[in-house]
């Protein structure tokens, strides 16, 4: 009704003083302004009877025909609303240039994609008042291509259902997955029962379900503090599965409409649910979490102040021990419509998000977008259509090898009204590969298990990747690398030697292998005489003693281990294999060593605390016969003295 009033309001200054109206009938003027009193006194039905009998005795009289048009739009009637706008412009195509909008609005809506773009151009072409909806225009203009080429070109989907172990005749959706693969939890709304709450008619509650040889095991509640009587829902979990981030409204400790929480796994038990606080909440509604492998980001999805539409998609990052002030994401993912459901994939360079803002579908489509040697966002990509429909699609998260995607739906065939279903991703939008580390760190002697940091870290930029905590009774950690570039992992705990090892996974190495989990079980030293480590992450030029760059990153962990250990002594001992001459090699280990004890000096480690020998070919760690064998032992030790 206000949207009717607006528009006689907007037609007024369209007449002319020496004509009102674009008919001189006065039987339909007359039952036009029946019309508008119905309107003004809120009877739309009578006032449409009014408007159709001033066409019955006019049927060029434009006004009746757009006040009809836009009466039956609002209705949801848009087969009668496009032919009153039609027989408007017929009439005249200049006197109200925004039917040509709303008629490309509803070619677009139906289908009619050539339509829809003609009927834009002509609204661009003709209007000259309404710059705000030029810029809407020229976004139909490009959706109707899209949607054409799209459509011409369809990406293979084959979306299939997780099965009644998962799924329910209730409903089932936003779905969490560990970077294994191996542990899903969703969200679950069923009917309350009367003794909970019974002001609300439905409740959200977290279930838990793992996978063993591809066969998904019986999905179970989780158990208190995480869920409780309140609603519970729009989660994520860390790769690791041991922390989770999730939404929660109308909470007593909350700060908005919605807020962030979080709770931690220790064992089998799960810590009670924390605010994140008021760097993350505010007044506003922030909800729809995502962390990242490097375990300090979170995206979250926010109406915040200071944002680009509706719903954006906003990070804060971890440091000092509290969350820092939230960035939005910026123009390139946010646009002036809404942005949800973020999933940054395990490989910390790929996002995918839902929007209504970006060229589309229609609706909340799903798209992609890559994080860009700058840190900024590479334009978003739309993962194509039959995946992206005229419906919404929301909560995509995809599995670490990039090839498998999971989200939820109401298509037909399911449980219930909305199951969750795992489909294979087209190539174009995959992510980078990523390999999945795991295992249990224990101390070597007593075999207890150990909570220790592991972290990965960048050989060719120095920065860390990916880092976790492996778990204080189980002793258990998962983390995963990007298939991307050469890797230094590093495992630390208090009172022990660290643990280095070396991955290479320069982009493309792990594309085609089968994906599994390495399951790396990590024995740490103790910091006590005679103990050794490899250095795993310590390289030179081949046949040669100058140290590369990248070992830089390795030897500084080494200088922090003697720096928190102010009466540590270390021998670096220098290992070849047996290519060569033997007095050769023991002469090319000594030197290596020398170069490792020169570095430490440098870098503040009192030289009385070191000391370095070469040891030749003569300790071999493996067989001299292989490749890798040789690899092995060609290495740098440190020795506890």
């Amino acid at each position: 009704m206000k949207r009717i009033l607006a528009l006689l309001i907007c037609l007024l200054p369209l007449m002319t003083l020496a004509q009102r109206y674009s008919t001189s009938d006065a039987k339909a003027i007359k039952l036009y302004e029946k019309g508008k009193q119905a309107i003004y006194q809120s009877r739309g039905d009578e006032a449409t009877k009014y408007f159709k009998q001033a066409l019955e005795h006019d049927p060029r009289f434009v006004e009746a025909n757009i006040v009809l048009a836009d009466w039956n739009l609002d209705m949801g009637h848009d087969e009668q609303a496009r032919q009153y706008y039609y027989a408007a412009v017929k009439i005249n195509p200049d006197f109200y240039t925004q039917a040509w909008f709303q008629l490309g609005e509803l070619e677009l809506k139906a289908g009619n994609y050539s339509k829809a773009k003609e009927n834009y151009e002509t609204f661009l072409k003709r209007d000259k008042k309404n710059a705000d909806r030029h810029t809407a225009a020229k976004h139909g203009i490009a959706c109707a291509e899209f949607r054409s080429y799209a459509i011409a070109h369809p990406v293979e989907f084959r979306p299939e259902n997780m099965g009644n172990a998962v799924n329910s005749r209730d409903d089932e959706y936003l779905p969490a997955l560990t970077v294994d693969g191996q542990t899903l939890i969703f969200t679950r709304r069923f009917p309350r029962t009367r003794s909970t709450m019974p002001g609300l008619a439905e409740e959200e509650d977290f279930y838990i379900t793992t996978c063993e040889e591809g066969v998904w095991s019986q999905a179970q509640r989780m158990s208190e503090p995480v869920n409780s009587n309140d609603n519970e829902g729009a989660q994520c979990i860390s790769q690791d599965g041991r922390i989770m981030f999730f939404t929660a409204c109308g909470r007593q400790d909350g700060a908005g409409r919605c807020d962030l929480y979080m709770c931690t796994r220790k064992g089998d038990k799960w810590s009670a649910p924390r605010n994140l606080g008021p760097a993350v909440n505010s007044s506003a509604w922030e909800s729809q979490p995502s962390f990242s492998i490097d375990g300090r980001t979170l995206y979250f999805v926010s109406d915040r102040p200071g944002g680009y539409g509706g719903m954006d998609i906003w990070k804060t990052v971890y440091d000092k021990g509290g969350w820092g002030k939230p960035e939005n994401l910026g123009p390139t993912i946010n646009t002036s419509g809404n942005e949800m459901s973020p999933f940054i994939h395990y490989d910390d360079q790929t996002l995918y998000f839902s929007s209504n803002g970006h060229v589309g579908m229609g609706g909340m489509d799903l798209f992609v977008s890559h994080k860009q040697s700058d840190g900024s966002w590479s334009k978003p990509v739309n993962v194509g259509y039959p995946i992206n429909t005229g419906a919404d699609e929301t909560n995509l998260i995809v599995s670490a090898d990039g090839h498998t995607a999971y989200y939820s739906s109401d298509r037909e065939g399911g449980y219930g009204r909305q199951d969750l279903y795992h489909f294979e991703l087209p190539v174009a939008a995959r992510p980078v590969v990523t390999i999945c580390m795991k295992g249990i760190v224990y101390d070597e002697k007593t075999g207890s298990r150990l909570s220790a940091e592991v972290k990965v870290v960048d050989l060719s930029t120095g920065k860390t990747v990916a880092t976790t905590t492996s778990d204080s009774q189980k002793g258990s950690y998962i983390i995963s690398l990007p298939a991307l570039t050469d890797y230094a992992v590093h495992v630390s705990a208090k009172g022990y030697l660290f643990y280095s090892k070396n991955y290479n996974l320069e982009e493309g190495v792990a594309a085609d292998r089968t994906w599994s989990p390495d399951h790396i079980d990590i024995p740490l030293k103790r910091l006590e005489s005679g103990e050794r480590i490899a250095l795993r992450n310590v390289f030179f030029e081949t046949n040669q003693y100058t140290l590369l760059e990248a070992s830089q990153i390795e030897l500084n962990k080494v200088v922090e281990v003697m720096k928190s250990n102010p009466t540590l002594k270390i021998e670096l001992g220098g290992h070849t294999d047996n290519v060569g001459r033997p007095a050769d090699n023991q002469r090319l280990s000594e030197q290596r060593a020398r170069a490792v004890y020169e570095y430490l000096v440098a870098h503040g480690v009192a030289a009385d605390r070191l000391s370095y020998k070469g040891y030749g070919e003569t300790l071999p760690v493996a067989d001299n016969s292989t490749p890798e064998g040789r690899s092995q032992n060609r290495r740098t030790e440190m020795k506890v003295m």
